[in-house]
């Protein structure tokens, strides 16, 4: 299923370029490999290995000291299925600064981490692997910070391991509803990597203005662009694609929802008020399709069933604050973090 390096440049140029923004000569030909060879992150990038379902993997990380006098906190960031690590620069400065030790991860099948053949993707098993990472660093207790996907594993990471959680932070997660109890359409994992197979920068570019940015689109988006569609046209485009397959599977059949009355951890939930992200909804039927990811009103439903639980709203963001509005993010993210 390799394709021959020719064809891989050719189609690197043509799905590169067609991206409104983006310089169609200097970024025509970027490929990242299958760990994301080739894209740099903001800072030194760390492996810790481990053997999962029979097999040696890598996780990679950042692992961030204080800029500023240490709090003695440890901050752990996890990304969403769209993102990797290194989406999170802007915030891992912040909390550097602030004097917070910060770990952003990749997961298995992401990024900069092993893609492996074969692996049965789970909520747990990425919240395991993840416990074993901050145990090997020495790390008892963490504050947990997820984005999207990234805060669907941070509460299952929280309900599995509550001890070794101070304070759960989630950013526009996924699964804020149970689309399959809803009535959207299963689809295979097959069907999955068909269409995982048709990504291109343009058709990521699309689907981010829409569901993340209410339609509205600025110069700092494309980079992130580049980062997810380098991998999709690279020589490991086979696997990148296999594996998204696998996770779409698993973020629409392991829903956290029903769970968020067992939270025990204090509970912080972070979203745009544009947010309408709902894997799924494009085989919806019409009429649901229009119900589904309403984080507006997600997000005040979720906030009352976890215990204790404090919701911020930004009315007029979408999927990614910390993204499209990181000024304001962080400040309220650091309010909270300090509890103030």
């Amino acid at each position: 299923m390799t394709l021959r390096p020719t064809l891989r440049l050719a189609l690197a140029a043509s799905l590169l370029g067609a991206v409104p923004g983006l310089p169609g000569s200097a970024r025509a030909a970027e490929t990242y490999g299958p760990e994301l060879e080739g894209f740099d992150y903001p800072h030194e990038v760390r492996r810790h290995g481990l053997t999962s379902q029979g097999q040696g993997l890598t996780m990679a990380y950042m692992d961030v000291a204080p800029a500023g006098p240490a709090n003695g906190r440890t901050i752990v960031l996890l990304h969403g299925k769209n993102f990797c690590a290194a989406t999170w620069e802007a915030t891992i400065g912040v909390l550097a600064k602030a004097g917070y030790r910060v770990l952003a991860l990749d997961q298995v099948g992401f990024c900069k981490s092993t893609k492996p053949q074969g692996y049965q993707f789970s909520f747990q098993q990425l919240a395991t692997n993840t416990r074993g990472l901050l145990q090997a660093l020495g790390i008892p207790r963490a504050t947990i910070i997820g984005h999207s996907m990234g805060g669907m594993l941070a509460a299952r990471y929280a309900l599995m391991f509550p001890e070794a959680v101070d304070q759960l932070v989630m950013v526009d997660p996924l699964g804020l509803e149970d689309w399959q109890a809803k009535g959207v359409p299963y689809q295979t994992i097959e069907k999955n990597y068909e269409q995982e197979r048709k990504t291109t920068a343009e058709s990521i570019k699309a689907y981010q203005l829409r569901f993340y940015y209410d339609g509205q689109w600025k110069p700092d988006y494309d980079r992130w662009v580049q980062m997810q569609a380098g991998l999709y046209a690279g020589p490991g485009a086979e696997r990148v694609a296999w594996n998204q397959a696998q996770t779409s599977d698993m973020v629409f059949t392991q829903p956290v929802v029903h769970e968020f009355e067992r939270m025990r951890v204090p509970t912080v939930l972070i979203v745009g008020g544009k947010d309408r992200t709902a894997p799924g909804a494009n085989r919806a039927p019409a009429d649901l399709a229009r119900t589904l990811g309403r984080y507006d009103q997600l997000g005040p439903e979720a906030a009352r069933r976890i215990p204790d639980a404090k919701l911020v709203e930004f009315s007029d963001l979408g999927h990614s604050p910390q993204v499209e509005a990181p000024d304001r993010f962080h400040e309220a993210l650091l309010k909270e973090l300090a509890g103030t």
